[in-house]
């Protein structure tokens, strides 16, 4: 029997293998898909509209222009899989490539850091926002992803520890840790946050005054707010923080922990880095030297 794009995408959803953060992850990508060309019959569904619909995804960098790629792909992997379509019009779509005009590589400087004069910029530009200067310092001490942060609740934090727990990628499950700045600035929205909730992080409905979880569609809208004009930051996003994170530890810890502290199930992954940019290692080396200087 056909079945609609929408239905299909719900059954998906559905399914009981996937975990709660791929769940997050697929309803993120296959919402607005679904209300592009969810009434159509997914055997009808033709490369070209799945092409359009991506080329459209101008606001995103590659590497989550390809996640939104590789998610509807699965989508009609799935319906092939249930015998509601015989075939998979996203299968031969080229993946999009980087753009070095955005700030994009895909060599050696794939890594996307902010430096020190970034994030300074972008402390002092959440400053005002209680919760959004929370959650990007949680996010830079302790490298976790936004999905796993989002989806804390305020028993989850350990403040005498410095440590929460998290269920990552595969449903495994890590611990993270932050300091001192984190558990000011945690405190502080804590204290000033409207309403009680469960979870750790909150929004209040403009309509309905009904508070919720934390969406990511906000968290991204108020980063947007306090990075578009900033003419480095405006290119940056929420995962930066997590390379940041990393890029800071990589020469601090061994390899096999900063893996852990990542959640990294392959060793591979984590060595990406060590790979020490050119501009780092000019920086670096711009440093030296001028404390070479200093000392003669």
């Amino acid at each position: 029997m056909p079945q609609t794009l929408a239905r299909v995408a719900t059954e998906l959803l559905n399914d009981p293998n996937l975990s709660t953060l791929t769940k997050k992850s697929y309803q993120g990508v296959l919402t607005p898909f679904v209300a592009e060309y969810g009434r159509q019959f997914i055997d009808k569904v033709q490369r070209a509209q799945i092409e359009a619909y991506l080329q459209q995804l101008t606001q995103i960098n590659f590497r989550t222009h390809n996640r939104h790629y590789t998610i509807i792909k699965r989508l009609f992997t799935f319906a092939a899989e249930r015998g509601y379509t015989t075939h998979n019009p996203a299968a031969f779509i080229k993946r999009k490539k980087p753009q070095s005009s955005a700030g994009e590589h895909g060599g050696d400087e794939v890594v996307r850091y902010l430096k020190k004069q970034e994030l300074a910029a972008l402390y002092r530009r959440s400053a005002r926002n209680l919760r959004l200067h929370a959650l990007i310092t949680l996010l830079h001490e302790s490298g976790a992803r936004i999905a796993e942060v989002l989806a804390l609740n305020t028993t989850d934090i350990n403040f005498h520890k410095g440590e929460f727990q998290v269920v990552g990628k595969g449903n495994k499950k890590r611990w993270c840790y932050f300091g001192e700045a984190s558990s000011t600035a945690l405190k502080a929205y804590l204290q000033k946050r409207d309403g009680t909730h469960e979870a750790l992080f909150i929004e209040r409905l403009k309509q309905s005054a009904k508070v919720r979880r934390l969406s990511y569609a906000t968290t991204y809208r108020e980063w947007k707010e306090i990075t578009q004009n900033h003419p480095s930051l405006s290119t940056a996003g929420f995962h930066n923080l997590r390379h940041t994170f990393a890029t800071e530890r990589v020469k601090l810890v061994p390899l096999e922990v900063l893996r852990a502290l990542l959640g990294h199930e392959n060793i591979q992954t984590t060595l990406i880095y060590q790979k020490i940019t050119s501009e780092v290692a000019r920086e670096e080396a711009h440093k030296a030297l001028e404390t070479m200087g200093t000392v003669r």
